[in-house]
Order: structure tokens, then C-alpha cells, then sequence
């Protein structure tokens, strides 16, 4: 409280002030110095408390019949909180400063359009008496228009409260349409950006409203029913913020769809919504069923879009992201797997780094959502292989303007959007614009690394299975002219990548190899926001002068030495290996 008496014991007829367990605390969104409280008055400092200036009268019935000690008569129960006729909820309009509206636990709404210095009853007539103003919502965008949501409960009336003013409460006007009749309302909010979006916290849930609160539709999702006490809409991060009554904090992400979400996107056969802007940053953890912690948001771009109906099957829903200049990054659609073969498995840890696969892209009949990682695509893997530190994953996007593009079926729908770094980095675009060109040339060297491990595999492959087609003379003259060429493949493969690990902890006793070591730097210059430093540019040029010299020897191996072998297993007409049918011919 304000006045730092102890008042144990006493009952609230007897006080100077009338503090309860929740009485409102808010700071001016005008002049961020001054706080206001309230009790059965409402109070104001602009000195962080050091004093406080009473800036209007008893805002409440103050009957007082029912500021009797509480409990009793045998045991009473007065431990300085439990009182009624008190301001229960307080509220400053964002638009016009001066604007302040107070409801009461028993109530009554009133106004001051001059800063405090009066007050006005603008109780609507209709509303019944004793209800508890439990939230006032004044507007984003009207000064003079203010919501409100009581309740009656404890009362034995169940039914929801909802009204609206356009006029400083000289005239209200009900709207609880679409809301159940056994459902009490505890808060209700408008939307920052769009003002015909409202929602409303009720005893089961929340609650949304497209049309500024003419009609009302349940926004469960998956949230548990329970009793919603308070929202809160964080602009910045499009978030709405739940607190229930004792199951947790729960937060709705990406309210920029129910913002686009109007009846012509419905209707529409393929609908994209714009995404809002995308912050690159190194990412928010991890999450799995059964953590008894939040979940964190998704680190990437988010994309939500409509489909009215599931795609034939010979369709084939397609999603391009492209530069501002319209050169393609990466593509997905709902007959690939998402980002392809599953990564190799890697030993140590970077952030973001970890690879997940659900499955292709989401082709559902309904809304449809999409993460992307904002990184190009993973580099070609090595199946089986094991890396000690790094991965295969392709860099991320440097800030500034992109586009979606979704295709199905000869319809195509775009969306532009803008990703923008995490305000916590002080790194230049220029230094993240050097960061990402190198990294493209550490990943393009790392793809033509694990291509030629894979293209000296299949060589052997098929070297062995000429060899075992043949017998006797053919077989000694054969294998004398495959020997040196399986030799040299042996030796190379065995310098660009660790042959001889297959577990996780096998690099402890293996030395890893050049295309680890690419692993290992790409992921070294990608775990901050930053351009590298001179000694990664010049590990970079050491690995690939080793990894050119191992690919032109490959070169002139499949250029010399291959044609030679082809050559003398065409002379000697061995038979071709064969291909392997279906399962069970």
C-alpha cells in the first residue's frame, strides 16, 4: 500500500485505505515516471514512490455493511488484503494522455479525461449491481472507446459481461454474441495493430472476436480449459500471452494470421499469409514431449497458408524461397522429404546446428504451417558418416528482403517478407554479408569434398563387381589392372574422410579427415554473428589446396586410368553386373 501502517487485525470499515491481494499497479505508457495505484482511491507518484498524491475521490459504493471483519465470529480472518469496495481495475488510454478509467469490485466504471482532476460515473445502466469490473481495455486507436469485462460468478451468475463505448461511457453497448451463457469473462483485449481483433479470457479459455466484438468464436487450440485471468498482446513479437489460473503461461505466436485472416482468404483455393519479420538469431533451445518447461518459439521463418482442399494426387503443392533479386535459395514440396537423407551424425554440439525431419511439406485441407530454418540447402552427406564436431547444414541468410512463393496445381501465391538480425548482435551487414560468402565457399567445397568420396565409392563398387563376374586368366589379368586404380581410390577416400570410424566416440582414436575438418571450420565461423577471422580464411585455403589436390588426382584417375580398365573389360567381354529386380523376382 501507500501508507505504511500495519493494519493486522482491523476490518476494512475501519481503514484509511482499502488495498486487496490484487490491487492494480500500472505504469504511464505517456510518461514512463509516473505509477499509479489504487484502492478505494486511485493514487499517482512520479518519483518511484517515494510519494504519493491521492488523485481521486472513493471510486466504489463503500457500503459499509461489507467491510465487517472478515470471518468470524469465532475465528477472523483479517490479514490486511481481504477487503471489498475497492478499485479493481485500472487503465490508461495509450491515445491520449490525461485519459484514466477505474472500475470497482463492486461495480462501478468511472472516468477522467483530465488527468484526475475529476472523475465521472459512467456506469452503464444495464449492467447489474455489485459486478465486478474485472478488466478495462481502453482502445489502441479511439480515445474515447474502452472495453470491459465483468463478472458475477460468486454471485451465482455465470453469465459473461461484455461492453463497449466509443463516447467516454456515456453510452455502452452489450457484446457478448457467440459467447456461452454459462461462461464469465475475467479480461478482455484489443489487437495493437488490427482494432476489429479482440479476445477474451473466460473461466474455460480464450475467446476471439474478427469483428470488433460483434460475434465471438472459441480460440482453445490446444490450451487446457481453464480459467483464463489475464491477456497480454506483445506487439513487437505478434504474441498473445496467456495467464491461466494455476496451469502455466501459455503464448499464442504469430498473430499476424488472425490479423489476415479475413472471409476472401477463406474462400481462396491456395492462401499465404504474410509472415511477419524474422529475427536471425542462433536459436531458442530445444523442446520434446514431456518437459515440465516452456516450449520455445520456433527459430526460423514461420509460414502459415490455407488450403481449401487436400491436392490430388498427381498434384503437387511446391514452396520456393527466393532472394529480393529472385534467385532461388531452396525448394520443398509435399512429395520430398524435407532437406533430404537425414544428416550425419555429429559428435559435438553448435547451436543450431541439430536437424530435424518431419516429413514433406504439410499439404493438409485447412491451415497449413511450415518452418524454415532460413539456411540453403545441407551440403551432400556421406551415409554412415561419423563427424566430431560440425554438420552439413547450409549457411543461414544474411538480413534484409525474401520472398515465399507457394504453387499448386497452376495457381501461384507469393508473400514477401523481411528478416532482420537479432537486436542483441551490434554486427554489421557488411560483416554478416562476409561471414555468409564465406561460408558459401566453405560449403561448396565441403559438397564437392563428400561428392567425390561418393563418386570413389561407386567406382570400387562397380570395380569389384566386374571382378567377381570373372574366373581364372580372366580374373588374374583383371585383377592385376584394378589393383593399383582400387589402391589409389583407397588412398584418396582415406584422405578425405575417416574410413575407419563408425561409432561415436571412434574419432578419439581415428584422426578425422579433411571433409570433418570443413564440418568443424563452417561450423566454428557459423556459430556467431560475425566475418571470420584471418586464421579461418587461412585454415580454409589449407584445406582446399589438400582437398583440390585429392579431387585432381581423382580427375585424372577417372580420366586415364578408368578408361584403360574399361577398356580390358570390354576386350575380354566380360558380362555386365547385373541389376537388381524387384523384391521377390
Amino acid at each position: 500500500d501507500v501508507w505504511p501502517d500495519n493494519i493486522m487485525g482491523y476490518g476494512a470499515d475501519s481503514l484509511r485505505d482499502r488495498f486487496q491481494w490484487t490491487f492494480p499497479i500500472m505504469q504511464s505508457v505517456h510518461h514512463p515516471s509516473e505509477l499509479y495505484v489504487a484502492s478505494q482511491y486511485v493514487y499517482r507518484s512520479n518519483n518511484g514512490g517515494m510519494s504519493w498524491q491521492r488523485i481521486s475521490p472513493d471510486l466504489t459504493r463503500n457500503d459499509k455493511s461489507k467491510q465487517k471483519p472478515s470471518g468470524g465470529p469465532i475465528t477472523k480472518d483479517n490479514t490486511a488484503v481481504e477487503y471489498y469496495n475497492t478499485v479493481f481495475s485500472l487503465a490508461e488510454s495509450p491515445v491520449k494522455a490525461g485519459v484514466l478509467w477505474a472500475g470497482s469490485d463492486d461495480g462501478l466504471i468511472h472516468v477522467s479525461i483530465d488527468d484526475g482532476k475529476t472523475w465521472q460515473n459512467v456506469t452503464p445502466k444495464s449492467l447489474p449491481a455489485w459486478t465486478t469490473i474485472s478488466c478495462i481495455e481502453p482502445s489502441h486507436f479511439d480515445a474515447g472507446t474502452a472495453y470491459v469485462a465483468g463478472r458475477r460468478y460468486r454471485q451465482d451468475d455465470f453469465r459473461p459481461y461484455l461492453l463497449k463505448t466509443t463516447d467516454y461511457g456515456k453510452h455502452w453497448k452489450v457484446m457478448a454474441s457467440g459467447m456461452p451463457e454459462d461462461e464469465p469473462v475475467f479480461v478482455v483485449r484489443q489487437d495493437p495493430v488490427d482494432r476489429n481483433l479482440l479476445f477474451t479470457g473466460t473461466l474455460r479459455g480464450v475467446y476471439v472476436s474478427f469483428d470488433g466484438g460483434k460475434q465471438w468464436q472459441p480460440l482453445q487450440l490446444n490450451l487446457p480449459s481453464v480459467a483464463v485471468r489475464d491477456l497480454a498482446i506483445q506487439k513487437e513479437a505478434n504474441d498473445l500471452v496467456v495467464a491461466t489460473h494455476g496451469r502455466a503461461f501459455w503464448i499464442l505466436d504469430h498473430l499476424e494470421v488472425l490479423r489476415q485472416l479475413k472471409p476472401a482468404a477463406a474462400r481462396d483455393t491456395l492462401h499465404l499469409f504474410r509472415p511477419a519479420d524474422t529475427y536471425l538469431t542462433n536459436g531458442y533451445g530445444f523442446h520434446y514431449p514431456g518437459m515440465t518447461v516452456g516450449e520455445n518459439p520456433a527459430n526460423g521463418l514461420v509460414l502459415y497458408y490455407l488450403l481449401k482442399d487436400k491436392p490430388a494426387k498427381n498434384d503437387t503443392l511446391k514452396l520456393t524461397f527466393l532472394t529480393e533479386k529472385g534467385d532461388t535459395i531452396i525448394s520443398y514440396s509435399d512429395k520430398t522429404m524435407r532437406g533430404g537423407r537425414p544428416l550425419p551424425v555429429s559428435r559435438r554440439f553448435y547451436p543450431d546446428t541439430t536437424r530435424i525431419y518431419p516429413g514433406s511439406l504439410p499439404a493438409h485441407r485447412g491451415l497449413n504451417r511450415f518452418v524454415w530454418n532460413l539456411r540453403y540447402p545441407d551440403a551432400t552427406g556421406v551415409p554412415g558418416a561419423i563427424l566430431w564436431g560440425g554438420s552439413m547444414a547450409g549457411p543461414k541468410v544474411v538480413p534484409g528482403n525474401y520472398k515465399a512463393v507457394l504453387s499448386l496445381n497452376g495457381k501461384t501465391v507469393s508473400a514477401a517478407f523481411r528478416v532482420v538480425l537479432d537486436p542483441r548482435y551490434k554486427t554489421s551487414q557488411e560483416a554478416l554479408q562476409k561471414q555468409f560468402d564465406f561460408l558459401m565457399k566453405v560449403h561448396k567445397k565441403l559438397d564437392e569434398t563428400d561428392k567425390a568420396i561418393l563418386q570413389i565409392r561407386k567406382i570400387r563398387s562397380e570395380m569389384n563387381g566386374y571382378l567377381k563376374k570373372v574366373s581364372g586368366l580372366q580374373a588374374d589379368t583383371l585383377k592385376k589392372a584394378a589393383g593399383p586404380i582400387l589402391k589409389k581410390l583407397t588412398a584418396l577416400e582415406n584422405d578425405l574422410i575417416q574410413t575407419r570410424s563408425h561409432a561415436h566416440e571412434d574419432p578419439l582414436n581415428y584422426p578425422v579427415k579433411l571433409n570433418n575438418k570443413l564440418t568443424e571450420l563452417a561450423s566454428a565461423v557459423g556459430s556467431d554473428f560475425a566475418a571470420p577471422t584471418q586464421q579461418e580464411y587461412d585454415v580454409f585455403r589449407e584445406l582446399s589446396q589438400k582437398v583440390d589436390a585429392r579431387l585432381n588426382a581423382l580427375h585424372q584417375l577417372v580420366q586415364n586410368d578408368l578408361p584403360r580398365f574399361n577398356a580390358l573389360v570390354k576386350k575380354l567381354d566380360i558380362p555386365a553386373v547385373a541389376l537388381p529386380g524387384k523384391a521377390g523376382k
